[in-house]
């Protein structure tokens, strides 16, 4: 595997608070890092960094390729829409594509939304409106929104946090498939650490002012996160 994202020296402060402090570390890619750490150690702040929302106070986050040619998909935590809303999950999924000056989808566009739907198994509910969909359904048309540009990385944000067991599994489940099938590297923050040892292989914890990184078969069996 070739590297995907390396931070130097990283560090960001906020006032007279510093979030972040030295951190390095490297993602491979094609890996799977579960980043985890207790609410306010800068997991956020973090994500925002490789976004490029916010920008390092100190040190660098490097990008093979560069962030201007490197593809992100993110997924949010779950969002419980209101029933109301109107766009299907064809359409929600499809927002992603409007890049162009056109207002419709070209040929070689259907063609990969149709592709994304079967992937992410949404094709049967694909004329479902979103706010009439499951909890499970809304986080794989999500998923499906961030996967139809084809990213290098793949950011999944809590993505799982409020649903049920099952349709957590089945969320994972699919990502992992796309993970070994196409070689999307991605970061998956939680604090389900079953889930973390279960479906990633490596891990980045973050703690007050230091952080580890490990293989996720290393983690500390007993740590607890709240």
């Amino acid at each position: 595997m070739t590297e995907l994202v390396k931070a130097q020296q990283l560090g960001i402060t906020f006032g007279n608070r510093a979030v972040l402090k030295d951190l390095n570390f490297e993602l491979e890619r094609g890996s799977m890092t579960s980043l985890i750490g207790p609410n306010g150690v800068g997991k956020t702040t973090l994500v925002r960094l490789l976004i490029g929302t916010l920008q390092p106070t100190v040190g660098q986050l490097v990008f093979t390729p560069e962030r201007q040619a490197l593809h992100i998909g993110y997924v949010p935590q779950f969002r419980n829409l209101e029933a109301e809303y109107p766009l299907s999950i064809r359409s929600f999924v499809g927002l992603n594509q409007l890049k162009s000056h056109l207002p419709w989808h070209t040929k070689s566009e259907k063609q990969a939304l149709n592709q994304i739907l079967a992937q992410t198994h949404l094709t049967d509910l694909q004329k479902t409106t979103l706010g009439n969909a499951s909890g499970g359904e809304k986080q794989k048309a999500y998923l499906a929104q961030a996967l139809i540009s084809k990213p290098d990385l793949l950011i999944l944000d809590e993505s799982t946090a409020s649903l049920d067991i099952e349709t957590k599994e089945e969320v994972m489940s699919l990502v992992a498939e796309l993970n070994q099938e196409q070689g999307i590297t991605v970061i998956f923050v939680t604090h389900d650490l079953e889930l973390a040892r279960k479906y990633t292989d490596q891990y980045l914890l973050l703690k007050r002012g230091q952080y580890e990184m490990g293989p996720i078969a290393q983690l500390d069996p007993n740590l607890e996160l709240d």
